[in-house]
């Protein structure tokens, strides 16, 4: 199925108020995983909302995102305590050992590195969470060693 037919399906029961523009967003980006350029115009014509407001709505909330993700999530927390500890050289290791910056996706798909202001675990700073597990008291190669385990075996374990 094309990412047009995906749409149809995805956009063909909604209202089509400027009311529904955050929920058919929500909607789009529960099934796809993010919110592709061509569900912004097919959002702007069902709704009425002009393409550039549904753009900078989209761009307001953090929840919303314009690419896909990976499968797994790599938030390193830059709060001051974990940055007191080194979370800065962690992250750096992991942009160098992906070959990422921070909001961007590893070219299979398998990771993306997110920067975080604070995952309200600072008793086990310097913190990461890969996707819902948090992981606390790194080390730039402890760090490596956590995300490896999950590329060879698609969990933590």
């Amino acid at each position: 199925m094309t990412l047009e037919e995906k749409l149809a399906v995805i956009l063909s029961d909604e209202h089509t108020s400027k009311d529904a523009l955050i929920p058919l967003l929500q909607k789009v980006q529960g099934e796809l995983g993010y919110v592709p350029e061509e569900a912004i115009f097919e959002i702007s014509e069902k709704t009425g909302v002009p393409a550039s407001e549904v753009f900078g709505v989209l761009t307001f909330y953090a929840q919303f995102r314009l690419k896909p993700i990976g499968r797994n999530v790599i938030s390193v927390c830059l709060g001051t305590a974990c940055h007191v500890l080194g979370s800065a050289k962690i992250l750096e290791a992991l942009e160098r050992h992906l070959d990422v910056e921070p909001g961007e996706t590893t070219a299979d798909n398998e990771f993306t590195l997110a920067e975080v202001r604070c995952l309200g675990s600072c008793s086990l700073a310097p913190v990461m969470v890969v996707n819902q597990d948090t992981y606390g008291r790194l080390t730039p190669d402890k760090a490596i060693k956590i995300v490896e385990r999950y590329r060879q075996n698609g969990d933590s374990n």
